[in-house]
């Protein structure tokens, strides 16, 4: 998997820069007889590529905050954060629109449900990525702790998994898509080992940074599960079938 990531980091960037350049939507396959559907699937599309991109841009200011101890990068989020809500909430209420006024095929009904519940993983993993912020606020005024250098991997890993969940959104790619659970597992891995280290410092004086740490990790686990999940959902759309 590690080509699949760094082909990931290495392309995401170009891919989602989508406010400064026109998205050209590739999911939907459009139907000449209802034209007027057709366009309001695609802008949907667009809409959720733009809040993957938002939600990718968050993660990676989290790690920054965090990691690089800055908290620059840990003030943009709460504006990031109040984006990513209003498409997560313009996005529902525009597939319920069409599911409630149109008269949809099944084909339809599948790619409407699976963005509903696409969008409501993106939304959670922005929502962490600003408690990771406040996090490394909080975290600041300490010294660095030992265990940060492993915490970056398992942070690395999901952020990963996210980079690789929206490129298959955005190819709709059914293989990668599926492929992420294998990355899940190294990140629940990485978490079960950091608890017990965490857990296991009994002698220190300071409680705070070691609750704050144990709270960040938990953070990047429920990260990378909302990524698989958005990886599952890729699947579903192209096959009609759930894992």
């Amino acid at each position: 998997m590690s080509w699949q990531i760094l082909k990931a980091k290495t392309i995401v960037k170009d891919i989602f820069m989508f406010e400064t350049r026109s998205v050209t939507a590739i999911l939907y396959c459009p139907n000449p007889e209802r034209p007027q559907l057709t366009r309001e699937i695609r802008r949907i599309e667009r809409d959720v590529l733009r809040m993957g991109a938002l939600v990718e841009q968050s993660f990676r200011l989290a790690h920054q905050a965090l990691f690089a101890r800055n908290l620059t990068a840990a003030e943009e989020l709460p504006l990031l954060d109040k984006k990513i809500d209003r498409f997560y909430r313009q996005i529902e209420s525009d597939c319920t629109t069409i599911m409630t006024l149109q008269v949809l095929v099944a084909e339809d009904l599948r790619y409407l449900s699976a963005f509903m519940q696409l969008v409501r993983d993106l939304e959670r993993i922005g929502d962490y990525a600003k408690d990771l912020a406040d996090i490394a606020i909080k975290i600041f005024p300490y010294p660095p702790h030992t265990a940060l250098p492993e915490i970056a991997i398992m942070a690395n890993h999901a952020q990963a998994m996210l980079a690789i969940s929206l490129v298959a959104l955005a190819d709709l790619d059914e293989v990668s898509g599926r492929s992420i659970k294998r990355l899940d597992d190294t990140v629940d891995n990485a978490y079960k080992h950091l608890y017990q280290t965490l857990a296991s410092q009994r002698d220190v004086q300071v409680v705070e940074p070691i609750l704050l740490l144990g709270l960040a990790i938990r953070c990047l686990e429920r990260m990378a599960d909302h990524a698989t999940n958005i990886g599952q959902r890729v699947a579903y759309i192209v096959t009609g079938h759930r894992s």
